[in-house]
């Protein structure tokens, strides 16, 4: 495994994860998992506070609670300071969304799904 502090999360990582061979459970959030390849974005990433935030949205915003697919998105800024956390129900119905003020992740936008209390990379679909 590589060192997280020399090294940072590239979009060709991500092509490696198409299943999952181990869930974590969220200490805060238990009833929530996530797989491994979520495990490498938060890790590798410095994005904790991301799966922190999507499954505070999943516990608290009741409207997200009934449904059984959900698509996560975080899109960086133009000006690359802050992002936008977009929640859609799949069909591109927006959910919820919330302006990030400021983020250092890596990558300019990424994606998770959320099925049966799990989040997942779209390649471990």
């Amino acid at each position: 495994m590589l060192e997280t502090q020399n090294y940072t999360l590239h979009e060709d990582d991500l092509r490696q994860f198409t299943g999952s061979e181990y869930w974590f459970r969220h200490p805060a959030f238990n009833k929530f998992c996530y797989t491994d390849g979520v495990q490498y974005v938060a890790e590798y990433g410095g994005a904790y506070w991301l799966i922190d935030k999507i499954f505070a949205c999943q516990s608290c915003v009741k409207k997200l609670a009934d449904e059984s697919f959900l698509s996560w998105e975080l899109i960086r800024s133009q000006d690359g300071e802050g992002a936008r956390l977009v929640c859609t129900d799949g069909n591109y119905n927006l959910l919820y969304s919330e302006n990030i003020l400021f983020t250092d992740f890596p990558l300019q936008s990424i994606k998770f799904y959320f099925i049966n209390n799990t989040l997942l990379l779209p390649s471990e679909y």
